[in-house]
């Protein structure tokens, strides 16, 4: 009769032991992660901005502040295009634990529900609002040449010819567009919106007059008007801005004291993000935008630094919803 060898025996007792020993600390290490504070591996930021644009610029910069200070690499992916929902789609069932966030702009919060009416897409249904970045305004941007030296003028043309005062945006249901569309709302005018493509393609158009005005921020318009090839009327903000104080805003120069045309830019989670991992993220970055260098670097771009809790960025998300409602509504306009 053959017996198994004690030696034999005492080697398996010994492997399963060891097998054991080895899973037991496996999940004590998966566990110790699980509980250590956020964050305990790399995060990454999405954002629904092309690389080289002005968002995508500033959030370079806050990631590597991000990444020093979590002492965690933070990383950047660019998934331009499709309204902003080609970021959404890519991000919106991630697991909302803080490690991926989403960088999109208050139109993609406050009005894309109501452009694409067909999808019954609602953003701050599928994401919580976690940090703020930036807010920024817009100017009423003229050719050089215009006979326009104040709103007032712009107004009167506009109100002389039904129809005919011409003004572009880069987008359907862009700042741009939706800014003009107050205008109108507010002065009783109607005029001609013309949607472009590319940005610099409507600064052309201003600047050679091929359309009348438009709405500007400074980084995008900034190369016309060094150019000399547009100026600006106004800026539609209750104060006049740091970098631009010579331009007064539209109440000063005879428009309609409501006009306020801006956009502000945060940072978002998946839905069911736990509110002391929203709220750590949102200290740090805090944290972050008060850093002079960082303050130095949006100030390039004109983008003021914001300081609004999680609960602040949804408020202000659902009013600019009320106002763009409103707009839309009346002209009926949409992206299906």
């Amino acid at each position: 009769m053959n017996l198994p060898s004690l030696p034999r025996r005492a080697g398996l007792r010994s492997l399963a032991r060891w097998s054991a020993l080895c899973l037991g600390l496996l999940g004590t290490s998966f566990s110790a992660q699980a509980d250590a504070p956020f964050p305990n591996k790399p995060v990454n930021l999405v954002t629904a901005f092309a690389a080289g644009s002005g968002p995508d610029a500033v959030l370079r910069q806050v990631a590597d502040k991000l990444s020093k200070l979590w002492n965690q690499p933070v990383l950047i992916t660019n998934r331009p295009g499709g309204g902003g929902f080609i970021a959404i789609e890519s991000t919106r069932r991630a697991a909302p634990d803080g490690y991926t966030l989403l960088q999109l702009d208050s139109e993609h919060l406050a009005a894309l529900p109501l452009l694409y009416k067909s999808r019954k897409f609602v953003t701050l249904d599928n994401f919580d609002p976690v940090a703020p970045l930036f807010r920024t305004p817009f100017l009423v941007a003229v050719a050089t040449d215009s006979k326009w030296q104040s709103m007032k003028d712009l107004v009167a043309a506009a109100k002389a010819a039904p129809g005919k005062v011409s003004y572009g945006s880069w987008g359907v249901g862009s700042p741009g567009h939706l800014g003009g569309e107050q205008l109108e709302l507010l002065e009783q005018l109607e005029m001609t919106h013309v949607a472009y493509r590319e940005v610099s393609q409507l600064f052309t158009s201003v600047g050679a007059g091929d359309i009348q005005w438009s709405m500007a921020s400074i980084p995008s318009s900034q190369g016309m008007f060094k150019a000399g090839k547009i100026r600006y009327l106004a800026v539609a903000a209750p104060k006049r801005i740091p970098q631009m104080p010579e331009v007064p805003t539209v109440a000063e120069a005879g428009g309609p004291a409501g006009f306020e045309v801006n956009s502000f830019v945060s940072l978002v989670a998946p839905k069911g993000i736990a509110a002391d991992v929203a709220n750590k993220i949102n200290a740090d970055v805090l944290k972050v935008l008060a850093d002079p260098e960082v303050k130095a670097r949006f100030n390039t771009f004109a983008f003021e630094t914001i300081t609004w809790s999680p609960a602040e960025i949804r408020r202000n998300a659902d009013a600019k919803a009320k106002v763009y409602e409103q707009l839309i509504k009346r002209k009926n306009i949409s992206l299906d």
